[in-house]
C-alpha cells in the first residue's frame, strides 16, 4: 500500500487536467487508482455524481457533452429516427422513457414531428421519476414535462406528459397506464447500464426490466449505450478497457473544443471523471457505471424475447450527412442491425431498435 501511494504521488505530478488528451485521461485514472487504494471510490463518486440533486454546473455540462461529443448526439438521433418511423400509420403513440434526463431528446423529437406536417399522431410521453436518478433534482421531471408541453403547444403537436414516481426496478405494467389503440414505444437511452445484473445480485434487475417491457408488447424498443465492458471484467482488464475507451472520447473532445475551454474542462470533470472513478475504484453494488458491449445487449434483448429491427435508410443517411459536418475521424458502421458511432477505429456508442 505504501509503495502504491508513493507511485500515485509521483504520477500526480506528471499529469494535468489541462494537458493533452493522454495527460488528462491519466489524471482522472490516477484519481480512480487513489480512490481504490483508499477504498473511497464510492465517496469520491458521490462527490462527483451524487444521489442528491446535481448542481446546475453538472446539468449544464451534460448538455454540453451531448452537444460537443457527436457520438452521444448521434445515439439520440438514431433512437428518434427509429421512433418517428414507428409513428407511421398510428393515430395515438405512447412513449415510455425510464430516464428522460433533461428532456432534450424529446425537444428534438417534437420539433422533428412539427416539421413533418400533415396529420400528426397524438403523442403521450410517460417518464419514470426515479428518486435514485442522478440526472435531475427530485420532482424535476415535472418541470421538464411542463417545458415539453409548452413547446408542443407552440408547435401544434398534440402532446401530453405524465410522470411515474417509482424506483425503476419496481415499475410494474399497471403504473404505466398503457391504453388500447395506442402504439407503445419504450426508449432506453444511456439508462440500462445503471441496472444491476446477475453479477451483482441474484435478482438481476437488468433482465427483469427487459422482460417486463416485453410483456407490454411494444411496437418498438430503442437501446442506446456506450460500447464498452465495465460490468463483469476483473480489475486489470477493466482498467485497460476504460483507459482505451475514454482516451478515444478525450481525443474526440480535443478536436471539438480548444484545450483551454472551460466547457471542455467542465464536461470532463462533471461527466466523464466521475464515470472513470466509479469504473476504476468501485466493486460490487458500489460500481454503478456497468456498461456492456453491443453483443452482450443483443444477447440480453434476444433472451427477453425481442427481435432486432433494422434502422431505416433515412435515419442512416441523415446521420452520415451530419458526421461530415464534424470531423472525418468520426465513424458510423452498421453491424447486426445496430448503428455504431466511433472515433477512428474505436466504437464508442451504439444504437439499436427492437420489437
Amino acid at each position: 500500500m505504501e509503495e502504491a501511494s508513493t507511485i500515485i504521488t509521483e504520477l500526480r505530478q506528471m499529469v494535468s487536467v489541462q494537458g493533452d488528451p493522454s495527460s488528462r485521461i491519466a489524471a482522472y485514472m490516477v484519481e480512480g487508482l487513489a480512490a481504490k487504494i483508499a477504498s473511497s471510490g464510492k465517496y469520491l463518486y458521490k462527490a462527483l455524481k451524487c444521489k442528491e440533486p446535481p448542481s446546475s454546473d453538472r446539468l449544464a455540462a451534460m448538455q454540453i457533452l451531448f452537444e460537443i461529443c457527436p457520438c452521444f448526439k448521434f445515439g439520440f438521433m438514431a433512437a428518434n429516427g427509429a421512433m418517428i418511423e414507428a409513428f407511421k400509420g398510428e393515430k395515438r403513440v405512447h412513449i415510455v422513457d425510464f430516464d428522460i434526463n433533461q428532456g432534450n431528446q424529446y425537444i428534438t423529437l417534437i420539433q422533428t414531428l412539427a416539421n413533418q406536417g400533415g396529420k400528426l399522431p397524438y403523442l403521450r410521453l410517460t417518464g419514470v421519476d426515479d428518486p435514485e436518478s442522478v440526472q435531475r433534482p427530485n420532482g424535476g421531471l415535472v418541470m421538464i414535462g411542463l417545458r415539453l408541453e409548452q413547446l408542443a403547444e407552440a408547435l401544434k403537436v398534440p402532446f401530453e406528459f405524465h410522470t411515474v414516481a417509482s424506483t425503476t426496478s419496481l415499475v410494474s405494467p399497471s403504473m404505466l397506464d398503457c391504453r388500447p389503440g395506442e402504439a407503445l414505444i419504450v426508449n432506453f437511452a444511456f439508462q440500462l447500464h445503471h441496472m444491476p445484473d446477475e453479477s451483482v445480485s441474484t435478482v438481476n434487475e437488468r433482465d427483469q426490466l427487459l422482460r417486463m417491457v416485453k410483456s407490454l408488447n411494444p411496437k418498438l424498443v430503442t437501446v442506446v449505450e456506450q460500447d464498452v465492458n465495465t460490468n463483469t471484467t476483473p480489475f486489470l482488464p477493466r482498467f485497460v478497457e476504460a483507459y482505451n475507451y475514454y482516451s478515444a472520447v478525450y481525443e474526440s473532445l480535443d478536436v471539438t473544443l480548444p484545450r483551454e475551454s472551460q466547457d471542455r474542462i467542465n464536461v470532463e470533470r462533471q461527466c466523464l471523471a466521475r464515470d472513470i472513478v466509479n469504473v476504476v475504484a468501485c466493486e460490487g453494488k458500489e460500481r454503478i457505471e456497468r456498461y456492456e458491449v453491443a453483443g452482450k445487449w443483443r444477447a440480453r434483448m434476444t433472451m427477453a424475447g425481442f427481435m432486432p429491427r433494422v434502422m431505416g435508410p433515412n435515419v442512416v443517411d441523415m446521420i452520415r450527412k451530419l458526421i461530415k459536418e464534424y470531423c472525418d475521424r468520426y465513424t458510423l458502421k452498421e453491424e447486426m442491425s445496430a448503428l455504431h458511432f466511433g472515433w477512428e477505429d474505436k466504437s464508442l456508442i451504439f444504437a439499436s431498435a427492437w420489437r
